[in-house]
Order: structure tokens, then sequence, then C-alpha cells
């Protein structure tokens, strides 16, 4: 599979803004000709892995970014899903996994482009997720306005006709514990949803 530039940095896309448009950094323990040690492996796919059911874990394929900023496969799947190991330069545990169209959804938010609507994608960061702005896509870090949230283990739905989104809360600080929209009003809009 032939994966855009974008989702380079974009892997742990985890709706993670702050480490995702960051300066592209290579993951700890890559080799500067874009491989890795085989421990280096094994650590990145069960680390991938952790971020949906077992199953789905099993059977995904796993891509990770190496040293020279280009995606590799690790492990080819045959689900459908694809999963990425948590980003090192995030402060929390954030590995994702996501079906086709959440990657083309993933790829259209770090490209600025608009996502396709109507191609309805899902998500899973059962490790949690790094924190991030819940109003603005692209925000960096914290300000006095941009309302800051930190996630724990979810779902996320993603790409769904906006008046999908209408049936949950869109509060700007909202309650993680609940379904809530993040990045409300966007195009990037897209349901998170807590799992315990």
């Amino acid at each position: 599979m032939n994966f855009p530039k974008v989702l380079l940095i974009a892997g742990w896309v985890a709706l993670s803004a702050p480490a995702a448009l960051a300066a592209d950094q290579p993951m700890a323990g890559k080799s500067s000709s874009g491989g890795a040690s085989p421990a280096a492996d094994k650590n990145a796919i069960a680390s991938a892995m952790s971020a949906a059911p077992k199953k789905v874990g099993a059977a995904a394929t796993i891509v990770a970014i190496g040293a020279n900023g280009k995606m590799r496969t690790l492990r080819k799947g045959n689900n459908g899903f694809t999963c990425m190991p948590d980003n090192p330069t995030t402060p929390g545990p954030d590995p994702m996994c996501m079906d086709k169209a959440a990657l083309e959804w993933a790829d259209a938010w770090m490209s600025h482009k608009p996502p396709t609507v109507g191609n309805v994608g899902f998500m899973y960061m059962l490790a949690g997720g790094t924190d991030a702005s819940n109003v603005d896509p692209y925000a960096k870090k914290p300000t006095a306005g941009n309302h800051w949230i930190k996630t724990g283990p979810h779902v996320m739905i993603v790409g769904a006709e906006p008046r999908f989104y209408d049936m949950y809360p869109k509060n700007a600080q909202p309650d993680t514990a609940i379904p809530y929209v993040m990045w409300s009003g966007t195009p990037y809009q897209h349901l998170m949803i807590p799992v315990k």
C-alpha cells in the first residue's frame, strides 16, 4: 500500500494535532537507513496492536515511520485496518488503528483539504490519546482559548454527514466521559466515543 507523504506524521493522527504538526521526527530506535532493529519493529508492532481490540490488531497492517521519514510496512494485514504505534514525540500513549475511510479522512486533515463527506470511517485509540485542542484542528499547544483536552481510551467516527454530529454534544470544553463532537463546525469534526 502506498501511503501519502502527509501521513508520515499523521500516523498518529490521533487527532493529536500538536504532535502531528511538529517537525518530522523519526521513531526512537530507527537507523538512518529507515529500517529498524528486529526488537524495535517487534515493540512497534505490539504498540500498534494495542490501539485496537485483539482480533482487529492481530489481522491489521502495521505501519511506522522510518528515520528517513518514509512510511514503511512492518507487517501486512488482511482485515482492512491499518495500525500505527505510539508516537514517541507526544506526551501520552497514542497508538491508533483505522479503516480505509478513516485513513483517507486523516490524509485530508493533514493536507488541509476537505474530507469526503459521507465516507464514514472508524478509528480505535484504546490506549488513549494525546492532548489536543477541541476546537482547532491545527493547534500546536494550549492557549487560553483553544480548549485543550485530554482523552482516555476511545473510538472515533469520522467523515459522517453534518447532521449525524448534531445528535451529540458540541461543547468547546466537553465532558470526555461521554460521546462528544471534536472540532465541531470544521470540515474535520468527528465523534469521540469513550471506551472503558
